[in-house]
């Protein structure tokens, strides 16, 4: 793919461009001013000619007149520089004539060729001329046939070199504007450039670097927020993935090291074929674990990538919430937790990823619930949203912990990190499952229960039977 221009280039093209168009406009403005400017000079000195030899020729009444009208024709010249006459009778004999080309010999052009003011342009082999063919009664009735010219050389030479000129000025700004628009772009993307340096010295140990908008120019203000913007949350992604890391480090280490332990122990001494047994369904046991962590990394790192979409069918909250009572039961009666269930509920979504959901916020509930208590889940419909809200009673919740209750591998209780009750990631699925479902869940804490309150969109029950 051909690389586009830069925007040095285009926009000194640009001033380059607007600078000929410009001395071209003004050139072709000026010509044209000074041509009609000469034009109405020369029609001005005709018609001036033209007057004066009609009053002459009016008063000739015979023949024998013609060598005095010659001499008044003559003093009429004399007056007007460049100017050229020739008449002619009816019968196209000769009267009058001056010195100088052979006006006779100019074409007879018809009425719409001529000029709106009657000019016609020639030209011979030495001179250009502007002239006009007037047809002239005398006094006796007689009909001449008058021919006026000038001679038109100077101003056609000097709008020549006017028109040379003008194209030595338009090449001249063509240069002069080209460079100057070159110097005052290169000027002008000095703040880009200067941006441009800034960001190529951030690398993955700079991240909180920050451009400073009040520094740039007002145009690129946008520029500077929006890169601290693309910063920012790359640092926090950045951060994210490195706790990530060190996070999964951590988990994985306690079941690798328990198994490792273990594994030892049990190699050094010989031991009954029970006693192996027993050891290889503790095993097993770290096994799950481990495995049942990295199903569920697995699952958040498809939401966070949009590989895991939701499917689309009705769900009734109700039952599925009554079935985890059933799988749940025996684990609440051995803690001494009763569970309750008030409402009801349907929603568009995926049965088996909100059916997830559920289970790893009863779950949570029921293990943080103090024995003789009760998980209540409320379920209920408003407007167009549908609201879940699971309660367990128990000790309040700092509000640091409660900021930080839907991070990845936390726990409110650092001592629960070796007992093997979950990897931490029970409320960070849960939020991922919301998400994806284009609701939001929010966790609350007082003296008197901790809730979770998830807010879906609803489903429409008639467009459903339809």
């Amino acid at each position: 793919m051909k690389r586009p221009p830069s925007l040095t280039l285009r926009l000194t093209l640009l001033f380059t461009i607007a600078a000929m168009v410009g001395l071209l406009a003004f050139g072709w403005i000026v010509e044209q001013a000074l041509k009609n400017h000469f034009s109405s000079e020369d029609l001005h000195e005709i018609k001036v000619v033209t007057q004066a030899v009609e009053e002459s020729l009016s008063q000739l009444q015979a023949d024998s007149d013609l060598a005095q009208i010659k001499q008044r024709l003559d003093d009429i010249l004399v007056g007007h520089h460049g100017a050229l006459l020739h008449i002619s009778d009816a019968a196209g004999r000769l009267i009058y004539s001056s010195p100088g080309p052979d006006l006779s010999l100019m074409p007879a052009l018809s009425p719409d060729q001529l000029a709106p003011d009657g000019i016609q342009q020639w030209s011979d082999s030495r001179h250009n001329y502007s002239a006009l063919v007037q047809q002239v009664a005398g006094k006796s009735g007689a009909d001449y046939t008058v021919i006026i010219a000038v001679i038109t050389d100077h101003y056609l030479h000097f709008l020549h070199e006017f028109r040379r000129t003008l194209w030595i000025m338009v090449i001249g700004g063509i240069v002069v504007m080209g460079l100057m628009g070159w110097i005052a772009v290169r000027h002008g993307h000095r703040p880009l450039h200067h941006i441009v340096d800034q960001i190529s010295r951030i690398s993955a140990n700079e991240l909180n670097t920050r451009l400073d908008p009040g520094a740039v120019p007002a145009e690129l203000t946008e520029l500077a927020l929006s890169f601290n913007e693309l910063l920012q949350r790359m640092e926090e992604a950045f951060n994210r993935i490195s706790n990530f890391s060190a996070d999964i480090a951590h988990e994985l280490r306690t079941p690798v090291t328990n198994l490792m332990t273990q594994s030892q122990v049990t190699l050094s001494q010989v031991r009954s074929m029970e006693e192996y047994r027993e050891i290889l369904y503790s095993n097993m046991e770290e096994y799950e674990r481990m495995a049942q962590m990295i199903d569920d990394m697995l699952f958040l790192a498809k939401a966070d990538n949009g590989l895991h979409p939701p499917n689309a069918e009705d769900v009734d909250l109700e039952n599925e919430v009554r079935s985890l009572f059933d799988y749940y039961e025996a684990w609440a009666e051995e803690r001494r937790v009763s569970l309750a269930l008030k409402g009801a509920a349907h929603i568009q979504g995926d049965r088996l990823m909100l059916r997830r959901a559920l289970g790893n916020l009863l779950s949570n509930a029921i293990r943080h619930t103090p024995a003789g208590s009760t998980v209540n889940v409320q379920l209920g419909s408003a407007g167009s949203r549908v609201h879940i809200a699971v309660q367990n009673p128990g000790a309040p919740l700092p509000a640091e912990q409660i900021a930080r209750i839907f991070d990845r591998f936390y726990r409110t209780d650092p001592s629960r990190q070796q007992s093997g009750e979950g990897a931490g990631l029970g409320l960070a699925i849960v939020k991922s499952i919301v998400k994806s479902h284009g609701g939001k869940i929010v966790a609350t804490s007082d003296k008197t229960c901790t809730q979770f309150r998830v807010s879906l969109p609803a489903t429409d029950r008639r467009t459903k039977k339809q």
